[in-house]
């Protein structure tokens, strides 16, 4: 006859496994669920300004401000195992130098289904600046909506969800009076 040990052993193996199947499962299941979701972006003003970095105070370097529109649904990227969104606007450059740059200049964590209609009249939330020292003959930079979702169980998926339509110029540096 089996002990309580040997059968409470085997009852917890036999959950155990039930629960990983059922992960394993729920994690498959998303990959069903495919969400092409739409939006629109554009920037309304740039501006360039000198200053001083604050790791090095007498380095000069130009700094951007970027202020743009952002509208975009995301509901369709909403499903039973979505946990949260986490979404960034980018601005993707090469400056005079030939080097290619991605420089995160906005954020946002959506939680809710009901938040993910989004619609942002902002600015650069983080610096954004050259670190060569100046935008100055850098080309035009494309500025994209990026998401990655994040799962309860499973793969994180990334994507992009809106995008310039034309790269946009650095403007002449302005000098502070």
């Amino acid at each position: 006859m089996h002990t309580v040990y040997s059968r409470i052993n085997n009852v917890s193996a036999m959950l155990s496994t039930c629960v990983m199947v059922l992960l394993a499962a729920v994690s498959l299941s998303t990959f069903v669920f495919t969400a092409d979701p739409k939006g629109d972006l554009s920037v309304s003003s740039i501006q360039v300004f000198p200053g001083n970095a604050r790791r090095y105070a007498n380095k000069n370097q130009d700094f951007a401000f970027v202020n743009f529109n952002l509208t975009a649904d995301l509901t369709p990227l909403f499903n039973w195992n979505t946990k949260q969104l986490f979404l960034y606007v980018s601005a993707e450059y090469e400056n005079k130098r030939g080097v290619k740059n991605e420089v995160v200049i906005w954020d946002r964590i959506v939680r809710r289904k009901e938040d993910a209609q989004l619609s942002v009249a902002g600015r650069n939330k983080y610096a954004f600046r050259e670190l060569s020292a100046s935008f100055k003959n850098a080309r035009p930079a494309h500025y994209t909506l990026k998401y990655n979702v994040m799962p309860y169980v499973g793969a994180l998926t990334y994507g992009e969800a809106a995008r310039t339509t034309e790269p946009v110029p650095f403007p002449e540096r302005q000098e502070l009076s």
